[in-house]
This record gives structure tokens, C-alpha cells and sequence, in this order.
């Protein structure tokens, strides 16, 4: 397969080149917005505003807060990772140029209107947010219909899931069930676990496997086949269970199952001194908060002397955003033609990420410590991001003409023919 190199796209020809090299693949585009907001965003909520939306009236901030969070800062790494792994998953041409500044456009709309907590244009919102959802389902089924596979569907199961709680959390802002919203933004915290789940059990595997063995010759990681769909299923019957209005306690199992799942993914860091490296130790921590969190959630179904929210804290702030860390250095630096080996500088931000969860739950653990611990997790988060941002930008805002075509998946990528070689 050939792949258009920067000087030879026709549907960039009378655009800057670093804007035609940001559509080149979608994680090139949406790993850096997504960045920007899940950095900027509490920033502005803790630091500017003070826990309050300047033009929101009837949606408390909270509820904003993590909407904001999940479908906007982590929406966009969806959208990356989506368009940028499902066409090597699958050997087929990614989308580029228009395609992917119409789906940032979407974004973007529900971003201005969110932002500021604007609760009397969230119809708007809500629509450019569901438009942009629904586009990544059905382009996936196309894709799974031209090449005959079944690779891709159970992350349109997971999308579809998440788009079903984002249109139930968004006629909540609108009718007014607060309840109703609540508990939907909740389900779409869970859904975006469910693909964490399905994210890491492709990913985990090949980046190991490269790991050990830097010449793919050999597969010496597999573990066992049963772990792949383990977290996310038990995540789904969890949600099945909070849906169908079951006990508390029956509901708290049900999350300790699935927070048990995540527990046992972390096992697969197991592989000897290579279980030190950044990428495996990235992976593994992901899996590893979000089972904490997911742990903690139904702990606190069970009378545990903490509240809910600081489990979902743990498995969203600390499961899903070191996840999307990973994803975003991994990615970032095969599909830039680099080999692994994280730099220094997002190393750092990693552990100063984890470092800002820790500072968030203290609080709700019982543990007070000086200062405004609130104010001092948005910084660490948002400079742990910030910091990859910095380090990346180099790689993904300018494509070289000799760039690899590689892939999440290296087992996957596909042989690269430049256009000197063409």
C-alpha cells in the first residue's frame, strides 16, 4: 500500500503546510487537542472560575465538570486513537485532510458551548457532540463491511454505549433530571473504562512483545486469551446492574468484579527487568488505578468510609488519563516513524499525573494536608499533559517525507513505500 507523502496530498495543496501535516493521520490532530483541554480545562474550573460556570444556570458545575472531562478532554483522544488505530487494524487508508477538520469542528462546537457551562445553547452542544459520536460508528462499520472483519465491532458496541449515555446525560441538562444526568455521566465514565479495557488488551501485547524482542522475529509474550475481554465484559454487566436499579450491594459486587479484572491485567507486566520500562510500567499503571478505582466504587456501595466519587476519580483521573498517556506516547512515536523508548520529560509527566490523583482522593480518604489540594492536582495534571505536549510536538506537527508507516499494533503495520521509492 502506498501512502501519500506531505508534498503530495491533494486535499491540502493550497493549505500551510503544518495544517496539512496535522491532518495527515488523526492522532497527529487529536492527541494534542485532547491534551490542551484535559490540561487546560480544570485549570480554568479550579483556578479561574472557583468551582463555578460563568454562564451556567441550571446544571450544577459538577455535572459540567465531568462531562467536559470525559467527552470533551478524553472525547478527543477517542477520536485520535479511532481514526489513527482502526485503519491499521484493519490495512486500510486512514482518514485525512477534511474529514478529520470536520470531526474537530463537531468537537469544537460542543467545546465552546461546554466551556463556559452554556446550559441555553446545550442543544447545539449536544448535537455537535452526538454528530461527531456517531460518525466514528458508522465509518467503523464501513470500514468492517469493506474488509469482511469483525475486529472493529466491539469498539462500536463500546461507542454506541457511550453515545447512549452522552444523549441521556444531555436530556437530563435539558429536562432538568438532574438524577437522571448524574447517573448517565457516571455510565459514560464507566463506557470510556470499557474501551480502556478493549484498548490496553490490543496494545499491550505487540508493544511487549516489541519490547522483548525489538526485531518482531518472535512473539515470546501471550498471555492467556481469556484476559482480552475480561475487564470490559464485567464493566458492561456493572453498568447492566446500575441500569436495571439493583441493589447497592448487589451493584458493589458487581464493580468489584470488574475493578478485579483490571487487577489482573497488571499481571502482564510480569516479564523480568523489561517490566521497568516506561511503556510496560504506563500500561500497567493505567490498568492498575482503574481496578483501584473500580474497587473503591464498590467499597463505597458496601458503607466504605469513603464516598463513590473519589473511586471514580481514581479509575477515571488515574486509570483512564495515564491509559490515554500511554496511548498518546506510544503512538506518537511509532506512527512517527521513532522506535520505542518514552522521552525523559513525558516520563516525568506521567508520575507528576498519578502524583495530582494522589492529591485529589487525600481529601476523601481522611487524609488532610496543608494547601489547596485541589488547586495543586489541576496543576500536576494538567502540567503532566502539558509536559508530553512539549515533548511530542515536534514528532506529530511535521511529517517527514521519510516518515515509517507504523502502527499501535506492530505486528500489523503495513510495508512502506515512499514516493522517491514509488
Amino acid at each position: 500500500m502506498t501512502y501519500p507523502s506531505a508534498a503530495t496530498r491533494p486535499f491540502d495543496a493550497k493549505l500551510p503546510n503544518r495544517i496539512t501535516d496535522l491532518s495527515h493521520e488523526g492522532f497527529r490532530l487529536f492527541f494534542p487537542i485532547s491534551a490542551l483541554y484535559l490540561a487546560l480545562f480544570p485549570l480554568l474550573w479550579v483556578l479561574a472560575w472557583d468551582f463555578d460556570l460563568p454562564l451556567a444556570r441550571t446544571v450544577p458545575p459538577a455535572l459540567w465538570h465531568a462531562h467536559e472531562m470525559l467527552i470533551g478532554g478524553f472525547g478527543a483522544a477517542l477520536l485520535g486513537f479511532i481514526t489513527t488505530a482502526a485503519p491499521e487494524w484493519t490495512d486500510t487508508e486512514p482518514p485525512r485532510g477534511r474529514p478529520l477538520w470536520a470531526l474537530a469542528g463537531l468537537w469544537a462546537i460542543g467545546r465552546i458551548v461546554g466551556l463556559l457551562g452554556w446550559d441555553g445553547l446545550g442543544l447545539l452542544g449536544a448535537v455537535a457532540d452526538l454528530g461527531w459520536m456517531v460518525a466514528l460508528p458508522v465509518w467503523l462499520l464501513w470500514s468492517s463491511w469493506q474488509k469482511r472483519t469483525d475486529r472493529l465491532l466491539p469498539f462500536v458496541f463500546w461507542i454506541l454505549v457511550l453515545i447512549c449515555c452522552t444523549a441521556t446525560a444531555r436530556a437530563g441538562f435539558v429536562l432538568g433530571k438532574l438524577e437522571m444526568a448524574t447517573q448517565a455521566i457516571h455510565l459514560a465514565g464507566f463506557a470510556f473504562l470499557g474501551l480502556l479495557g478493549l484498548a490496553l488488551s490490543r496494545i499491550t501485547v505487540p508493544v511487549t512483545n516489541q519490547i522483548l524482542d525489538p526485531s518482531e522475529r518472535t512473539s515470546p509474550f501471550r498471555p492467556h486469551p481469556g484476559r482480552k475481554n475480561l475487564a470490559p465484559g464485567l464493566v458492561l454487566v456493572a453498568m447492566a446492574g446500575d441500569v436495571a436499579g439493583l441493589s447497592p450491594a448487589v451493584t458493589a459486587y458487581l464493580f468489584l468484579a470488574a475493578g478485579a479484572a483490571f487487577m489482573d491485567r497488571v499481571a502482564e507486566a510480569f516479564i523480568g527487568r523489561a517490566a521497568l520500562r516506561a511503556e510496560i510500567l504506563m500500561l500497567a499503571g493505567s490498568s492498575l488505578l482503574a481496578g483501584i478505582g473500580l474497587l473503591m466504587v464498590g467499597a463505597a456501595r458496601l458503607e466504605a468510609p469513603w464516598s463513590e466519587v473519589a473511586g471514580l476519580h481514581v479509575a477515571l483521573m488515574g486509570g483512564l488519563g495515564l491509559g490515554v498517556l500511554a496511548v498518546f506516547c506510544i503512538a506518537g512515536l511509532l506512527h512517527s516513524g521513532r522506535s520505542l523508548g518514552v522521552p525523559a520529560v513525558a516520563r516525568a509527566g506521567a508520575v507528576i499525573m498519578v502524583a495530582a490523583v494522589a492529591l485529589r482522593v487525600l481529601p476523601d480518604l481522611g487524609i488532610d494536608l496543608p494547601g489547596p489540594l485541589h488547586a495543586l492536582a489541576s496543576l500536576a495534571w494538567g502540567a503532566g499533559f502539558l509536559m508530553w505536549l512539549w515533548t511530542f510536538w515536534p514528532f506529530l506537527s511535521v511529517v517527514e517525507e521519510e516518515d515509517a508507516k507504523n502502527s499501535i499494533t506492530p505486528d500489523l503495520k503495513a510495508p512502506i513505500v515512499t514516493d522517491k521509492a514509488a
